[in-house]
């Protein structure tokens, strides 16, 4: 059912170019002859992730994954923004109290362990474009980056985690209908849904934000006040939905917001949301506002 927030009267895809009751149940940990970890099928329940708490936000480079940091600091988090280039994210993310810059490499494991230890929440704001690019420089393809770059991120976490975000994209439920068929020639939203079911069997508490294209930057701004400022034109409202049924575009400020307020809204627990933008103020900030959307669904 779609869910569309109206102001009372008186948070995907990459952008192409021709390139969220505080009960909780233990998570069983097996170790196979090989020494890789595997999990039960036991659920965790969450609860929220309150202010104060300490998330890993991996891809805190790119568009979403530097506004979500930005959001999540002014907010009160602590935020752990991981990378490959801790250069490149100190630049964009400057010094600000309560950030701490780590490195890890989703695609190699032996990264992942240091960078995710004591985390109370994991947001994965990563990705890659759909068609060859330079961006699929050494090994950056759909399958490495959206599919088992995920899963070492998802086998990595701490059994207690209270959420893990993963932002993927509309368009991974049906790749065979236009315009994803075009979209998904290389396999992304293929690698995607792949990425998805790997959270979703590995009995963590999940929530998968699936925006539409991105519009809205991307943002290079080395200010996060700067960041903060931004808005999306008349285009501040949403529509969200439990189907991958959604056409149009997402404004990045959006899906930055709406992968916030998962953290903090316990029914958006375990699902998959997609969200578009359209005009309209939308809730904004707003966590009552957000909570009424996401409790509609």
């Amino acid at each position: 059912m779609l869910n569309t927030y109206t102001q009372p009267s008186s948070c995907g895809m990459i952008e192409e170019k021709p390139s969220c009751s505080r009960k909780f149940l233990a998570v069983l940990y097996m170790r196979t002859a090989s020494g890789n970890r595997s999990r039960a099928a036991l659920t965790v329940r969450s609860g929220v992730v309150e202010p104060g708490s300490t998330v890993l936000v991996a891809g805190a480079t790119g568009g979403v994954g530097q506004l979500l940091s930005a959001k999540l600091l002014d907010r009160g988090y602590k935020v752990r923004a991981m990378s490959r280039s801790q250069e490149k994210t100190k630049q964009l993310l400057g010094d600000a109290p309560n950030l701490e810059v780590v490195y890890g490499d989703m695609r190699n494991p032996e990264t992942l362990d240091a960078a995710v230890q004591g985390v109370d929440a994991i947001c994965c704001c990563t990705g890659t474009t759909a068609f060859p690019s330079k961006r699929w420089d050494g090994g950056n393809n759909p399958e490495n980056t959206d599919f088992i770059a995920v899963k070492n991120l998802v086998n990595a976490s701490p059994k207690g985690i209270k959420r893990f975000v993963l932002t993927t994209s509309a368009g991974v439920e049906r790749p065979g209908q236009f315009p994803w068929l075009i979209l998904n020639l290389f396999g992304v939203l293929k690698f995607k849904r792949m990425g998805e079911q790997a959270l979703e069997a590995s009995g963590l508490p999940y929530t998968i934000i699936r925006p539409n294209r991105l519009t809205d930057g991307p943002y290079t701004s080395y200010d996060l006040n700067t960041l903060l400022k931004g808005i999306s034109g008349a285009r501040q409202d949403v529509t969200l939905s439990l189907k991958d049924d959604l056409l149009g575009e997402t404004s990045r400020i959006a899906t930055a917001e709406a992968i916030l307020q998962a953290l903090v809204v316990d029914s958006t627990e375990n699902v998959a949301i997609s969200i578009t933008s359209k005009e309209g103020d939308g809730p904004g900030q707003d966590p009552a506002k957000w909570k009424a959307l996401f409790g509609g669904l």
